[in-house]
Formats: C-alpha cells, structure tokens, sequence
C-alpha cells in the first residue's frame, strides 16, 4: 500500500478523554474513532490487526479440531427464559422489542442459542464429542464504558461451545481450548497466564481466566513468579491425546495464579516461597469455562448414549476476546515513541521510507523494493509522500511496523539501504535484494 493512497488519520495531539496508553495509541494511530461511549469505528489500519488476530484465532481453533459457524447478534427472549437467564443477567444485557412486540436481545454470549441448534440436529452419541465456534459482535450495556477497546460495550469475541458424553470428555475439551490459547497468544507475541477465576453468571465451578500482566489491567492477580517463565513455544501436541493436553494443563496451572476473585491469602503463603510471590494488575483476553449439564438439563439437549440411555450432554464455553486483544498487545508492546507491533499481527509486514521523494534514484529503488516485497507475498507500507524525513520516521514509530527499510540519495550511492528494527532500533545497511531477502527470513 501507498500511504499517499491509504487512509490513515494519524493525530499529533492525545485525545483528552484517553486514559490509557493503548486507548492514546489506538487514536493518534488512526486505528479508530469513536462512534458513541463504548462503540468505535474501526479504520483501515486498526481493522487490518483486528482481521490479522482474527486469522490466528481461526487457525488454531481449526487445528485443535473445532469447527467454525456464524450465529446472529440479535436473539430471542424465549430461549433465554427457556435457560433461566433472561432475568439474571442483569443491566449489561440489551434488551429489545421487535415491531411485532417479541422480546429480543442484543446478545452478550451464545449459550442459549448454540444449545437450541445441538438439541435440533443432535441425538446420538456417536455424533460426539462436538465444538461449535463462530467469531461474532457482542453488546454489553457497561455502566461505565472505558479505555477505549479494552472496556467498550460493542466488542468482538470468539466463543466456543463444546458437547460431549460425559464430564471426562468435557474436561479432555476444556484442556484442549486451553492448549489451543496458549499457542494463539504466543502467536501474537503475548505471554496471557491461565488462572483460576470466578466464573460469573456463565455457571460452573472449572474455568480460568488468560491475563496478561500490566500496570493498566482491571483485575489485581497474585501469582507464582515461576510461571513467567513458562512458554509453549512450537511444540506439536495431539489435541486428540488426553494425556498430552492434560499434561499440558498440569504444566500452566499447577502454579499458584489467581484473579482476586478467588485468591486465598492462607492458601498462596503456603504453596508459594516469599520470593516468589507477586501481586500485579492484569488484562483479561480469554477464558474457558466447564458447566456441566447446566444448560442441557434446562434445554433438553439430551443424547443417547452407548447404554441406550438418554443423558444430558455435558457442556463447556470458550472465549476470547479478540478485539480487545488488540488493546492488550499495545499496552503490553509500545514505547514513548508509538506501538511496537509483534510480527504476528502487524498491519504491514514492513515500511518503507523514501527520504527524497523525487530523486529517481530513491523513487526507483522504493518502487524496486515495493514491487519485491509484494512479490514474494509480503504486504509493505510505502511512504511515498513528500513530507520531511522526520515527519516520516515519527509516522512509521507511532504506528509501530515492526521493521523499516530507509531508502537514501547517499545510501544508494554506496549501493545501500537501511534496514531497523522497531522494537530495539538498531539499523544495518545492506542492499536492495538483502534488505527484502531479510524480511522474508524474519517471517518465514
């Protein structure tokens, strides 16, 4: 992409009603632009991390075995009263009449929904075990929305629901969703630590919560310090394995780490040495959830099983926030400068700066570059306007491409450009051909 072509309404000044560093970013960035409290437009550079999120959290889903659907956001009331959930959710829920004068809801998660289409196509249990996920809008009416995407009331979300036979299939799935996390965090280059959580008005007594630690998170977390240390990295695991993923979940959760839901004071004292205790702030960017038969015994979602007998499925729910996941990598990888975008999820895959927009040398080599990285399946971001140098640096720092290639008058005469790091700001000179050869051995 051109920037001269591409919208891309960076700001100079904060907006006063940001709060928070990733909400600052976000705006001076041109990432987005509020619609009303809690509810933002996405523009091209912000939507183009949402989808690159996105696309990880489908890949890894699909590799874990789990199949993708779409379900609406607006749901009926009576499906919700079937559960014993209209009245208990509470003000967050949105709640609607139609022209018709039925009672509908903007819904705030899907359980209800994803349990009617089970109980209409499913009866038997070899059709198990099953998980169902879409990627999908939700509303919820915060009474004080705040920091930007990280707390809004329209959010995007991945929810999951899996059925299976019993409670030990269900729990070989909530181990598989927590496996199936661990890896789309890393992939987004965020260490997100499972901890026991409270599970709210979704039900169950097994669920944790994936935060990620900093100083602007919304819960407190206390936890064992050896668990920063953990990391999944690319190991191949068999999601079908009960023992591999089990082993897993050992490996992440046997540590003390708790939201301040469900933190034991008596309890982290005695499991945890005093050196290796620690209390932060956290950002909650998932959770998994097992319930049981809360929703099937409700709902009559019931299958026969290998006895002939007809049993509620058991249940379990899976969520991750994807848009404010975008929020949580800012905060968690920015300098005074802008955003610092891991490779995963960047918008472009590198910057390209033409410090003498109209030299033929520097305009031809950019356009050589440009036409090179595309070629080779790399998406760059070309500042071809014909703005000082400085200006154009501060523009690739605030919007935080991961790498920069600096194309020079006097670079060129020596037969060379300027390839940086973003994160570190080191810079080495190399050729054209090098330059483009290196982006393409950074991402693989």
């Amino acid at each position: 992409m051109r920037l001269s072509r591409y919208f891309l309404p960076v700001l100079k000044e904060t907006p006063s009603e940001a709060q928070i560093v990733s909400h600052r970013l976000m705006l001076r960035a041109g990432m987005i632009k509020q619609a009303s409290a809690g509810i933002y437009s996405w523009l091209p550079l912000g939507y183009k991390v949402l989808r690159r999120i996105e696309q990880i959290v489908h890949e890894e889903q699909m590799r874990a075995g789990h199949i993708p659907m779409l379900m609406p956001t607006l749901q009926s009331a009576e499906l919700w009263r079937e559960s014993g959930r209209y009245d208990d959710y509470g003000q967050e829920m949105l709640r609607i009449t139609d022209r018709h004068g039925r009672d509908m809801l903007y819904g705030p998660t899907n359980e209800e929904l994803i349990t009617d289409i089970f109980r209409s196509h499913i009866t038997s249990y070899r059709d198990l075990p099953l998980t169902l996920y879409h990627i999908q809008w939700k509303f919820r009416d915060e009474i004080r929305p705040r920091f930007g995407v990280m707390r809004g009331r329209e959010f995007l979300m991945k929810d999951g629901y899996n059925f299976d036979v019993d409670k030990d299939a269900a729990l070989h799935a909530y181990n598989r969703h927590l496996v199936s996390y661990l890896r789309s965090y890393e992939r987004m280059g965020l260490q997100a630590i499972p901890m026991r959580a409270d599970s709210g008005p979704i039900g169950g007594d097994d669920t944790h919560e994936f935060l990620v630690l900093a100083e602007t998170g919304e819960s407190e977390v206390f936890y064992d310090s050896e668990i920063t240390d953990l990391r999944f990295g690319d190991r191949a695991v068999d999601y079908d394995s009960v023992a591999e993923c089990q082993a897993v979940l050992e490996e992440f959760t046997s540590r003390y780490a708790r939201t301040d839901e469900t933190h034991d004071e008596a309890t982290f004292h005695a499991q945890v040495p005093e050196a290796r205790r620690r209390s932060a702030r956290g950002i909650e960017v998932g959770q998994i959830f097992y319930f049981g038969t809360k929703y099937s015994e409700a709902m009559g979602a019931v299958v026969v099983n290998a006895k002939g007998e007809r049993v509620p499925v058991h249940m379990g729910s899976h969520g991750i926030g994807v848009s404010r996941l975008l929020g949580a990598i800012i905060e968690a990888s920015h300098d005074e400068k802008g955003i610092i975008w891991p490779e995963g999820v960047t918008p472009f895959h590198a910057g390209i700066v033409n410090l003498k927009q109209g030299d033929s040398a520097a305009d031809a080599a950019c356009e050589g570059l440009y036409k090179a990285l595309i070629s080779k399946g790399f998406e760059p971001l070309y500042d071809d306007r014909t703005d000082r140098a400085g200006a154009k640096f501060a523009t690739m720092d605030l919007i935080g491409l991961p790498w920069r290639i600096t194309v020079g008058p006097r670079g060129l005469e020596k037969g060379v450009v300027e390839l940086t790091s973003r994160r570190n700001g080191e810079s080495e000179e190399m050729s054209p051909e090098a330059a483009v050869d290196r982006i393409a051995q950074i991402y693989g």
